[in-house]
């Protein structure tokens, strides 16, 4: 039953709405009034018709621009070209809808549209930290059902001809009216394909793929990290009978450096020092992946556990400007084997601390850095 309300004010938007207004407050009006949501309620359904024919009319440009000039009348007398009718093209967008109240497709539909692309596939790639920082390009081989070069695609035999099919007339779906519901079901003749192969090609047995060992070329960009993934697009499987290829997703995994951990774009680092070097502060050279040395100076008095940042020096922002930063943790390593001479100084330190004498006075320091140097460093 036709509705003599206003289109507009029914989906409760303004004359001016876009489609993407139209079609978020349809997806929502229908959410609320859907008949499985209100079972057995006549009022729900009947305005549940009346927001699908609504928005059959205003989501077609032609049957809206007839629908703002004439009212219903231009609509219910076909003058907008066929609309009004509430059934199967008033559902053809409601499979979103269903999908999210009922986790499924309306009426078996199966929600298909166009032909089916072929499977993506993933290839779960190794590399270290330096080529992660640095980029590389490789090489990968990868097993995978390629296009059929003996009949391109197509599934028959070279010379022969697919027809399209009798039963479905080349849409790859039957429907039937279920009372309220439309119902699709694939196609039992052609399986979906909407063509049939009298004379399947011998090479590929009327698939129109092969299965093949394929070589690519992969461009690893710097900066990449654990997770990190590289979308090959169409290098995936070969649709069947023709249909498009999907997608090779490479996933990147980066070892484990001897020297560093990475957080991020950060690099973090341990370095041992002497409890000389700790007291009195100097110099330590850490190498870098950009492949320079990197030199940090140590401030005197430094404790143990004490962190310094060198900036720049760490990993590159993927697909960005800039580098992180080196984070340098000090441990400060106390000596387990001395000489008689070191105990003695140690000793005589051990004296100024207890203010018996003054360690400046006795050029302490200076000594013991000199023994100290002897411990291997």
């Amino acid at each position: 039953m036709a509705t003599t309300t206003d289109y507009y004010e029914l989906l409760g938007v303004t004359r001016t709405a876009d489609d993407g207004t139209l079609k978020s407050a349809y997806r929502k009006l229908a959410m609320q009034w859907h008949p499985d949501r209100n079972p057995g309620d006549a009022k729900a359904e009947a305005h549940f018709k009346a927001i699908s024919q609504a928005y059959d009319c205003l989501k077609d440009p032609q049957k809206r621009a007839a629908y703002d000039r004439y009212g219903h009348e231009a609509y219910e007398n076909g003058m907008s070209g066929g609309g009004g009718r509430g059934g199967p093209e008033g559902f053809s967008d409601l499979g979103d809808i269903f999908d999210t109240i009922f986790g499924g497709g309306f009426g078996g539909a199966g929600g298909r549209r166009g032909p089916a692309r072929g499977a993506d596939l993933r290839y779960d790639m190794e590399i270290s930290l330096e080529e992660a920082y640095h980029g590389k390009t490789s090489e990968i081989s990868i097993d995978v059902a390629a296009t059929c070069d003996t009949c391109e695609g197509s599934g028959a035999e070279p010379g022969t001809k697919v027809r399209t099919c009798n039963l479905c007339g080349g849409s790859g779906k039957m429907r039937a009216q279920q009372g309220f519901f439309v119902v699709e079901r694939t196609c039992p003749n052609c399986h979906g394909t909407g063509q049939v192969i009298e004379n399947p090609c011998r090479a590929c047995r009327g698939e129109g793929r092969v299965d093949k060992t394929q070589t690519l070329s992969v461009d690893i960009p710097p900066g990449v990290d654990n997770g990190t993934r590289i979308r090959l697009t169409g290098k995936g499987e070969a649709g069947p009978k023709g249909s498009p290829p999907g997608d090779l997703y490479i996933f990147i995994h980066v070892s484990r450096h001897r020297i560093f951990e990475r957080d991020g774009t950060t690099l973090v680092t341990r370095a041992p020092i002497s409890i000389t070097t700790a007291a009195l502060g100097g110099e330590i050279d850490i190498p870098g992946l950009d492949g320079k040395r990197h030199r940090i100076p140590i401030p005197a008095g430094i404790q143990s556990g004490k962190q310094l940042r060198q900036r720049g020096a760490g990993m590159p922002v993927l697909q960005g400007r800039g580098t992180g930063d080196m984070v340098i943790q000090i441990d400060v390593e106390t000596p387990t084997r001395l000489s008689a001479r070191q105990k003695e100084l140690l000793r005589e330190f051990q004296a100024t601390e207890t203010g018996q004498e003054s360690p400046e006075s006795t050029g302490f320091f200076a000594r013991l850095k000199e023994m100290w140097d002897g411990i291997g460093e």
